[in-house]
């Protein structure tokens, strides 16, 4: 317990050190994207008591809300871009990385991106040969309603979804428990993982 105890101490530590690091890729401007996601509370305390934390690397920004990963309403919050590369602008999002603290084995989802139209969260994974794969989905795709604000000095549009939910996709629980050495069932199927607010910026015509 004292050695997870001291696991939790130095991640929360990195959460805090890349939350006064934001990048610079993402801005208000046209082409561009800013969305951050928050888990939902409980996510990161119900990994813990199976043994494994979760935290986030690099990316436009990632914290910690809350005392520490094992509280009951612990969040983690970080980024995921609407899309990779647009307008000649890199969009990195933060790696999600799960570690299972009893035998050092973790799984990393890199650079996520989401998709609206596909209603989904992809990935690459390393630990799958860097396939893309579908890590979340978007559970309210269909029905979220944008609130579109028209700045026409700047001549830019700004459409905001918010409150965007999403879930593990099929499969996904059941994968992490197998890469991180669970037992069968350590995660359910299609955990709620949390919610995004997505905000797309372009040009006015």
């Amino acid at each position: 317990m004292r050695s997870r105890s001291f696991v939790t101490s130095v991640l929360v530590t990195l959460f805090l050190i890349s939350a006064v690091n934001p990048a610079s890729a993402d801005s208000a401007k046209p082409g561009q994207s800013m969305t951050h996601m928050k888990t939902a509370a409980g996510v990161a305390s119900t990994l813990e008591a199976a043994g494994v934390i979760l935290y986030v690397q690099g990316g436009a920004t990632s914290a910690v809300i809350g005392e520490d990963v094992s509280a009951a309403t612990s969040q983690v919050v970080f980024h995921i871009p609407v899309t990779a590369n647009k307008a000649g602008v890199q969009h990195t999002g933060s790696n999600i990385i799960f570690f299972n603290t009893a035998n050092n084995k973790y799984l990393t989802l890199k650079n996520p991106v989401i998709d609206l139209a596909k209603g989904a969260v992809s990935a690459i994974v390393p630990q799958a040969g860097d396939a893309k794969v579908d890590i979340l989905t978007i559970t309210n795709a269909s029905t979220a309603k944008p609130k579109i604000t028209n700045d026409k000095k700047i001549k830019q549009r700004t459409t905001a979804y918010t409150g965007t939910t999403l879930v593990l996709a099929p499969g996904v629980a059941a994968t992490i428990a197998s890469v991180l050495g669970l037992p069968a069932g350590s995660l359910p199927d299609g955990l709620a993982f949390g919610t995004a607010d997505v905000t797309l910026y372009s040009k006015l015509k």
